[in-house]
């Protein structure tokens, strides 16, 4: 199946992660569980690439939902590429999505996530408008 990402989701970030033999559950594919893990690792590796790490006495992103589609089963061997959009920028919050495909199948989406992003004041747990800068970078 092939997944188009709208165009008013801008990429932002590829990420290449080897699949694990210990990703894998009894069914010999990779556990649903590992799907979020993979764009987890995506999304982390961005911010820490734009300079976003959150400090706990301070302000940073914090994802309050998160969601993955699969559409065909990833197995070891092999190697995952994580794609990252971002879009959607409100007073306090941002969409980030990510489309996964083996790097031996080229723009076969195996499976397709996302999560919305809010921005909070850690020491007050209060939501806090994005930075300017993060703004700029999701818009």
């Amino acid at each position: 199946m092939k997944i188009e990402i709208p165009e008013e989701k801008k990429l932002v970030y590829e990420m290449r992660m080897p699949i694990r033999w210990g990703d894998m559950d009894a069914m010999n594919h990779v556990n649903n569980t590992i799907y979020f893990r993979y764009l987890e690792t995506c999304r982390i590796d961005w911010m820490h690439s734009i300079g976003c790490l959150p400090d706990p006495q301070g302000e940073g992103p914090v994802i309050v939902n998160a969601f993955c589609n699969f559409y065909k089963q990833l197995e070891y061997p092999g190697e995952v590429l994580v794609k990252m959009y971002v879009s959607d920028p409100g007073r306090t919050t941002f969409e980030s999505w990510g489309t996964m495909e083996r790097v031996d199948k080229p723009g076969v989406i195996y499976a397709a996530g996302g999560a919305t992003t809010i921005w909070v004041d850690f020491p007050s747990q209060k939501a806090k408008t994005l930075p300017d800068w993060m703004r700029e970078l999701v818009n």
